[in-house]
Parts: structure tokens; sequence; C-alpha cells
């Protein structure tokens, strides 16, 4: 599959990117792209919830009466849970909510994702720009120039450029990532990907 590459004002550069059919071509495998989706959700979960129960309340543990003969039914401390400040019955604890999923299921399900922008046509290949300083607007221009509409933009680089990402820290419907952090959620839950020229030679290389 060859892509057009435009340079940053969105004129054509008159080269073409290469991509490779077994990355953006391949037979897309919905359920490894739903178990990656579920993998990254769930890895971003703390599960630092945590409430008392009784055994860590401060109160006191003397009885509050005697075991028979008050009329009421039996109670034996403050920590209970049916007294306002004793403890919660079932409450949350800490716990991890991460999984693991295989190296190959997690390629399949990006190269799934991948084939899925292409075969849409929300693919646009970006020749590699630099910004002497962090501006957003400059890159709102390029966004624009480029026709990558206004939501969910996700720019993909070769390398780390502090600029560009600073850039973009002030647009919520821009993000931009290094290809070492692409994934799949972040594919499948943008509408256009910008992929800087390079970064399909970068993903067909780690294949191989």
């Amino acid at each position: 599959m060859k892509l057009p590459v435009y340079k940053i004002d969105g004129t054509p550069s008159g080269k073409e990117a290469v991509l490779e059919d077994a990355i953006f071509a391949i037979e897309p495998n919905d359920h490894a792209i739903w178990l990656d989706v579920v993998q990254y959700l769930a890895n971003q979960r703390h599960g630092n919830a945590k409430t008392k129960d009784r055994s860590e309340i401060a109160h006191s543990t003397k009885k509050l009466g005697r075991q028979k003969g008050g009329g009421g039914a039996r109670h034996g401390s403050l920590k209970s849970n049916i007294f306002v400040g004793g403890g919660r019955v079932f409450g949350p604890e800490p716990r991890f909510y991460h999984t693991k999923l295989n190296k190959k299921v997690k390629a399949l399900a990006r190269y799934s994702a991948l084939t899925y922008k292409a075969k849409e046509e929300n693919i646009i290949m970006l020749e590699p720009f630099v910004m002497e300083a962090p501006k957003t607007k400059e890159l709102l221009g390029i966004t624009a120039a480029i026709k990558a509409g206004s939501r969910k933009v996700l720019y993909v680089l070769p390398q780390n450029s502090d600029n560009i990402f600073l850039s973009s820290r002030n647009l919520p419907e821009v993000k931009v990532i290094t290809v070492d952090e692409i994934n799949t959620y972040a594919i499948m839950n943008a509408n256009k990907l910008v992929l800087i020229d390079g970064v399909q030679d970068i993903l067909a290389a780690r294949m191989r």
C-alpha cells in the first residue's frame, strides 16, 4: 500500500510512503482488539479505594450494655457497622486490575487497528518537521492544513520532540505520541492518524 506524503502546509511533497501489507492490510481480528483495549483500560486503574472495617476503627471496645435483659438487641462494640462512625462492611480494598496479554496478541491487535484506519482512509502521511519553540497555534495550523479534522487527531512521531508535544498539551482533541508509545486504544480512539514519514519503517523493522 502506498500513501502520498504531505508537507506541513498541506501540499503534496511528491513522495510516496510504502506501508507494509503485513501491518496495514491484514485480516483484522476484532477479538484481539477487544482484549488489548480492555487490558489497556484496566491497567489505567489504580485500585486505591479503601474503607475501614471494624478492626481499624478507633473506638472504645467497652461493651455497651449487659448481654441479656436490656430489652433490645445485643451489642458488643461501637465499632459495629450499624452505629454512626462504625466500620464499613464489605468495603473496597486496594487491589490490582492489571492483566497480562501475550505479545503476539497485542501485536495482532495493533496491526488490526492500523488496518482499519488504512481501510477507512484515515491515515495521513506527513513529512518530518521540527518546531523551534512550543507554539499551539502553529500545530493547529498544521492540523488544519493537512485536513486532519478538529476532533481526535493522533500524531505519531518517530522519536520524541518536546516542542511538538508541548504544543499539543493545551489541545484536548490533539494528541502526540512516539512510535514507542503507540497502542491499540490510542489508534482506535483517534479519528485521524497522522504518521510522520519514517514511522512506518520503524514498525516494519520491528515486525521482522
